[in-house]
């Protein structure tokens, strides 16, 4: 007898032993007959729910079991297929959960050797790849999305050995005509220059690609650079024998013949060119050297001229400087000239310093003078303005006491030397008036240009009756003195009866406006009279006074674009 009979007829006996048990208490108690009934009722529905709850779990695990073993059995079909595998045969008279577990565990097992073979796949395919890319060959021809079969991951690693083997034999006969290629751009002083070239030579020596072609291609550029390699050497065994002739002719020194052994025996290209360049400077030695002296003292002259503020007069003055006969004779000349300078110089050096300040100076003024002109320096939020402003207030208070103590010096310097101080060919006091006079001027000009068309601004709105309103301060309303207005309106008659072009007011904007032939008067300036808010109609007295001036303006009929400024203003 099994186990579970045994525990299932316990289950009965101790379910009879609970039932007896419980009449004894309701016999105890006194239930009635039918709550007793109910009660028993009451058992039972509970102990068979909870049976049908447990048949009902079992049942379900059975229908699971079968399932399970339908989708494994068709897994199971596939992966044999996919892996090239018998049919699985199954064991028979067996359970149904040792059957479920058997076949559960058999598709494990082929689930991870189809793993495993599509990593061993993946791994292949990758090498097989970077072999491509460098030897430019074909990929192996494997399905990489297919399972492969042991045979044909076999062959697939063999391919990849052989590819390898393959790769290392050019790699090994890259990196060979690699270095004799670099060696001839060395002695050829050679740069890469096509792009091939410059794969070979500047990048990873992995990342070039060793296919058949490129192979092909580095021994022919090795046998062109080994063929021109050749020919500089033929020249330069020319040139040496031409220089050691030179040598022996001009009777160089030995120890300047040693300096120069490197090149006697290399044939790079800087040993071609030292050697051309040698063979140069040996067929010109005496000339040549001559040569350098001389016009390294030149170069000094022209910088003591520019520092003693010689003119070109004075320039000219030297004509040694403008020869091309480059001969002992004009050496000496050359040196005297320098010798003579150079004390000239260290003896007012402390006048031609001065008047160097001054010329940076002035020119710094300047600059700020220009840009005090400029518009768009109002824009300014960085405080260069007001800067620039105590810059330019501290140079104009400098500069004459600068010019007073250099026309002190200049006074003891020509004493000294019994001639006037010149700087460029005319006198540094009277050249110092001039850029001041011409700064003057030119401000005046700046200035009469406003003025001018201002002037003729104003021309255009007394045409076409409108008025310019100049930006004035803000008044408040009611601040015009009647006493004002009443002394303006007194003088305009006799001050157009004086000048016809003097004042012009307009009828309309109540604007005072001044004529462009005379500056306005300093003394007793004339107000412009503004009214609140729009412009309204004066009165009639000085309707009347206006029509008056309009008159005196337009000369009597004449056009008012035919007034014009006064000669000289």
């Amino acid at each position: 007898m099994r186990k579970s009979e045994v525990l299932a007829a316990e289950s009965v006996a101790c379910l009879n032993k609970a039932l007896c048990h419980l009449k004894d208490i309701w016999e105890e108690i006194g239930i009635p007959e039918d709550q007793r009934l109910q009660r028993t009722n009451v058992v039972k529905n509970h102990i068979k729910g909870l049976l049908d709850m447990m048949i009902t779990e079992e049942e379900s695990l059975r229908t699971r079991l079968l399932s399970s073993i339908k989708s494994c059995r068709k897994q199971l079909d596939t992966l044999c297929l996919e892996l090239q595998l018998p049919p699985f045969e199954e064991e028979r008279g067996v359970t149904m959960l040792q059957q479920e577990k058997e076949i559960r565990t058999q598709v494990e097992v082929l689930v991870k050797e189809r793993t495993q073979r599509m990593q061993q796949l993946k791994a292949l395919t990758e090498r097989d790849q970077d072999l491509c890319d460098t030897l430019c060959s074909d990929p192996y021809a494997l399905d990489p999305n297919a399972v492969p079969s042991l045979e044909q991951l076999d062959g697939f690693r063999q391919h990849i050995a052989s590819q390898t083997t393959e790769k290392e034999r050019r790699h090994a006969e890259f990196v060979g005509i690699k270095r004799q290629i670099i060696l001839c751009m060395d002695d050829l002083d050679q740069l890469p220059e096509t792009s091939f070239e410059k794969d070979i030579v500047c990048e990873d020596q992995e990342a070039f690609c060793l296919s058949k072609d490129n192979i092909a291609s580095l021994k022919l550029l090795l046998g062109e650079l080994e063929e021109r390699k050749a020919e500089n050497q033929a020249v330069c065994e020319a040139h040496r024998e031409k220089i050691q002739e030179l040598w022996d002719r001009l009777q160089v020194p030995q120890e300047e013949r040693e300096l120069f052994s490197e090149h006697m025996v290399a044939s790079k290209k800087k040993n071609l060119d030292a050697l051309e360049a040698e063979g140069r400077r040996l067929m010109e030695l005496k000339r040549l050297s001559m040569r350098n002296v001389t016009e390294a003292i030149r170069s000094e002259i022209a910088v003591l001229w520019e520092k003693c503020f010689f003119s070109s007069d004075q320039q000219q003055a030297f004509v040694p400087y403008f020869s091309n006969d480059f001969t002992e004779e004009l050496l000496g000349l050359h040196e005297a000239e320098i010798l003579r300078l150079k004390q000239h110089y260290e003896e007012h050096k402390e006048l031609f310093e001065g008047v160097h300040r001054w010329e940076e100076s002035w020119r710094l003024f300047l600059e700020l003078e220009e840009k005090a002109t400029d518009p768009s320096r109002f824009t300014n939020r960085g405080g260069n303005l007001l800067k620039e402003e105590k810059q330019k207030a501290e140079l104009h208070k400098s500069l004459p006491k600068l010019e007073k103590k250099l026309k002190a010096q200049i006074d003891v310097w020509e004493q000294g030397q019994a001639r006037e101080f010149l700087v460029n060919g005319q006198k540094f006091l009277q050249f110092v008036e001039e850029q001041w006079e011409l700064h003057r001027i030119k401000k005046e000009n700046e200035k009469l240009e406003r003025q001018l068309k201002k002037s003729k601004q104003i021309e255009v709105d007394m045409l076409y009756g409108t008025a310019v309103r100049t930006p004035t301060k803000r008044r408040f309303l009611g601040t015009t003195t009647p006493s004002k207005t009443r002394k303006f309106n007194g003088t305009t008659s006799s001050l157009s009866s004086a000048n016809s072009n003097s004042t012009v007011r307009s009828a309309y904007g109540g604007t005072v406006c001044h004529s462009p032939s005379r500056p306005a008067l300093s003394v007793n300036k004339v107000p412009s009279v503004r009214t609140p808010g729009r412009s309204k109609p004066p009165l009639a007295g000085l309707q009347e006074r206006n029509k008056e001036n309009m008159g005196l303006v337009t000369g009597l009929g004449v056009p008012l674009q035919s007034a014009r400024p006064l000669p000289g203003h």
